[in-house]
């Protein structure tokens, strides 16, 4: 495929368009022209990359690929409604949970609320979601990840690569002027327009995260409070565990055992927002749930740990893992019991809750 670009505006002759043109010998800056050779037809491909410094052409490359349809321009995002009925209304609602969660947006509290009321990092994901849900043939986004912090805009890119691959069949060119998306989105192809260099997919290694886990108390717990779907007291006698990457904590998890010291049960899992995405929640969980069937906890006694979550990306993840089984599934909750030796409720709910086990070195 041949791609030629050629920008002709006016030549203005202005007092200061001439100054410019005597100081700074600038005689052709009204035009710009451009050719390239992106040689994709005969390849099998979802997801390309045109990167490259702002003013090298990006944008009129992507408007050349497809036609003038497939060049994204934004969403008409309703002002009245909150994103979970926003996004593809005649779907199935696992469906567009699912896509939430798999481009990174899995806080529940945010598909709650109007487009309007996200932060700009919300924002950027609930667009990826919507794409994802709307699943066009092909779709060429500017400004890629520009808007947002590296940190989200890295794992976002990722996480939407993986979903499109995964979910769509159309083709999707994205165009960044940011070089530390690559290794995270591995295209199948580049086009670097700073060198004018094409390469096929080239797999890098991407950067491990370390995850360095905690034991602890409630003390982070309000860092973490707000992006949690429930609002309950904290659970009695429990352990609480951080996952750090760096000194940045990313991840909560909070458990207690069952009367009897029969298995542990963990609750109150958080994965920070500009987390989600890049599978820290299931190592974290898996991680601290090995842990306790090893008898490395404060009882020195080796348990299986039960796990509920009204999460459906959560709960098909887990369902797809060999380390865990799912013993139960509620279309209601259960009635709140009274305890008479404390004030309030514990319990009872609303919510269709999924129970998993961690089965990890159990007998089958």
């Amino acid at each position: 495929m041949k791609l030629n670009i050629n920008h002709q505006s006016p030549d203005y002759d202005s007092f200061r368009m001439a100054r410019l043109k005597s100081l700074f010998n600038c005689e052709d800056g009204n035009h710009f022209k451009l050719s390239v050779d992106l040689p994709v037809e005969d390849m099998d491909w979802k997801v390309g990359l045109i990167v490259g410094p702002s003013g090298s052409g990006k944008t009129s490359l992507g408007q050349s690929i497809f036609s003038d349809a497939s060049y994204f321009k934004g969403f008409d995002w309703p002002d009245d409604q909150p994103i979970i009925d926003a996004i593809s209304p005649h779907e199935e609602m696992d469906h567009i949970t699912g896509a939430l969660s798999a481009v990174g947006l899995g806080s529940v509290p945010a598909w709650t609320r109007p487009y309007k009321a996200l932060s700009n990092g919300e924002k950027f994901r609930a667009d990826l979601a919507r794409i994802l849900c709307e699943t066009p043939e092909t779709i060429v986004i500017d400004e890629f990840t520009s808007v947002v912090d590296r940190q989200i805009a890295k794992i976002g890119a990722g996480a939407f690569a993986k979903a499109w691959r995964r979910q769509a069949s159309g083709q999707a060119v994205l165009l960044s002027c940011h070089y530390d998306i690559i290794e995270w989105l591995q295209p199948d192809w580049i086009l670097d327009t700073a060198t004018g260099k094409f390469s096929g997919r080239c797999l890098r290694q991407r950067t491990k995260l370390d995850l360095d886990i905690y034991e602890t108390n409630w003390r982070y717990w309000p860092h973490f409070e707000t992006h949690h779907y429930l609002k309950l007291p904290h659970m009695i006698a429990a352990t609480c565990y951080v996952a750090f990457v760096g000194d940045e904590p990313v991840a909560h998890l909070a458990v207690s055992t069952r009367p009897g010291l029969v298995e542990a049960r963990a609750c109150r899992m958080v994965v920070m927002p500009e987390w989600q995405g890049a599978g820290v929640g299931m190592r974290f969980l898996n991680a601290v749930c090995a842990a306790w069937r090893r008898g490395q906890n404060r009882y020195n006694k080796p348990m299986a740990t039960l796990f509920h979550t009204s999460h459906p990306a959560l709960a098909e993840a887990l369902r797809r893992s060999p380390l865990w089984a799912q013993v139960s599934c509620n279309l209601t909750g259960g009635k709140a019991s009274r305890n008479v030796a404390a004030k309030g409720r514990y319990g009872g709910h609303f919510r269709a809750a999924q129970g998993f086990r961690y089965i990890e070195g159990m007998p089958s």
